[in-house]
Formats: structure tokens, sequence, C-alpha cells
């Protein structure tokens, strides 16, 4: 839960989210239901249901389903291709997080409950949905990608899909950030911080594990292959989201030990930091990489 005085920050990345993803898909409806309205009613429809898939296992609240469901449109709407497929487009990479990140939850809660450390029972608020997944919408939209081709970015030697690269990046990062935290407490002991290395009790903000980093790689690696396969991305696409997810992951909890812990910055804004990290992580690789 965030801290009362900095409810403020997790307000902020809401704002930051959903006005523009809300704007994004206004737009992107309109333009597809007057040129292809096939694009227009699969994207919606799987995106409402995907929400309320969420809502009804209690993965996320009614508003958190909501803005899952934004978002989610807002990445199939970004990643349209052709001949187009639903599932070659930004929903299978969102829909295999979706299932990790509650299995994970899941796992072990009894003991979760007993070191207070328990997602809620009701699921994941909007504003964590918003701080975890509203990094790749942002950085998936037609006015980033028109950017990154206009700077030269996109490298035909990372063709057809190199623009997605950054948001599979931020879904890398929140899926291993999730999963790590989740699965840490269930297969490790103390974990220690990753400042000092001392060991700490589960569930301390900046504290790792052994086991959570592996579950928390793999993770990542699992939602960068699942895009990369729906994207036709190849392995560029796969190796970049996931070393830039894995590099999000370790900021994400050198955030936590430090900014975090010193009642700085809320988890909402950690994590909201750290998927950016991640998508700065990939923008960095293919700014060298284009110089080349």
């Amino acid at each position: 839960m965030a801290r009362p005085k900095l409810l403020w920050q997790s307000k902020t990345v809401l704002l930051l989210v959903f006005p523009f993803v809300g704007a994004d898909i206004v737009l992107e409806t309109r333009w597809w239901a007057t040129q292809m309205p096939v694009v227009a009613v699969w994207t919606l429809s799987l995106s409402i249901l995907l929400g309320l898939v969420a809502f009804k296992v209690r993965s996320a609240t009614a508003g958190a389903a909501l803005a899952g469901a934004a978002i989610t449109a807002s990445l199939m709407f970004g990643t349209v291709s052709f001949p187009y497929m639903p599932w070659r487009t930004g929903l299978v990479p969102m829909l295999v997080l979706l299932v990790m990140t509650s299995l994970a939850t899941r796992a072990g809660r009894k003991r979760k409950e007993g070191l207070g450390t328990a997602e809620s029972k009701r699921g994941r608020a909007a504003s964590q949905v918003a701080a975890n997944l509203g990094v790749a919408a942002l950085v998936s939209n037609q006015f980033v990608q028109s950017w990154m081709i206009e700077q030269g970015l996109v490298h035909g030697r990372f063709a057809p899909t190199p623009v997605f690269i950054l948001g599979m990046a931020a879904l890398a990062e929140a899926a291993a950030d999730t999963v790590s935290s989740e699965l840490g407490q269930v297969l490790s002991g103390h974990p220690r911080m990753i400042t000092t290395f001392r060991k700490a009790e589960p569930g301390t903000d900046g504290a790792i594990s052994v086991g959570g980093t592996i579950a928390g790689i793999a993770a990542a690696g699992i939602v960068a292959a699942a895009g990369a396969w729906a994207l036709n991305g190849g392995w560029p696409m796969l190796a970049m989201s996931w070393g830039a997810g894995v590099f999000g992951l370790f900021f994400d909890s050198l955030l936590g030990a430090t900014l975090e812990r010193h009642g700085w910055i809320n988890n909402d804004a950690v994590n909201f930091l750290s998927t950016a990290s991640a998508a700065g992580f990939a923008l960095g690789f293919l700014a060298v990489m284009a110089n080349r």
C-alpha cells in the first residue's frame, strides 16, 4: 500500500498515463472503424474480455480491470500488422504477463499472509496497473513510432517491428518485477539488500533473493519471447527486450533500497520509473546500433 502522504504520486502516474491512453484509443478506434473495421472490433472486444477475466479471477479491481483493458487496446492498436491477425499484436505478451503474474501472486499465499506481504484479495488497483503497464502503452503509440523513424532509430536489421521493442522492454520488466517479488518470498528464505548484501526481512524494499531473481529473469524472458513471436520480431527483439527488462528489474530494487526506503517515493512511482528505465535502456541500445 502506498503511504498516505505519497498517494499524490500514484495519482500523478494515473494522470500521466490514462488521458494519453484514452485519447489514443478514441483516435485509433475512429480511424480503424472507417478504414478497416475488423481491427477496431477485435481490439476492443478482446481488450474488454481480458479486463473482465482479470476482474473475474480477482487479479484486479473493477477500476484496474478497466485500466488494463484500455492499455491492452492501446498496445494492440500500436502493433497492427498485415495481414491482420489479433494474435499477432501486443495482446499476446499482455496475456502471458497477466497469467504469470496472477499465478505468482497466488503462490504461497498463506506464507505471504503470515508475513503481511500478500496482495489484496480484491486484486491490484488502477494505479498499480498504470505504474506497471502504462509506460509500455506510452512508448508504443503511433506518435512515438513516427518519432523513432524520423530519428533514424529504426534499423532494417530489427524489422519488421523494432518500434515495439521499447514497449516489450517495459512489459518484460513489469513481469520480472512482479514475479521476482511474489515468488522470492516463496522460493527463498531471507533476502539480501541489493546495496549492502545484508540479510533483510521478506518484503523489505530493495531486498533481493536468488530464487526470486532467477524467477524474475525467467519471467522477463518468457514475456519477451511471447512478444517476439507475436510480432515476428525474431531474436533481436527477444534479446533486447529481455536484456532491458532484466536491467529494469535491478534498477527497481535499487530504487526500492534507496528512495523508497527513505520515504521519498512510493511503490507506484518505483514501478513506473523502473519500466521507464527498461524502455530507456532499449532505446539507448537502438540508438547505438543505428549509429554504427
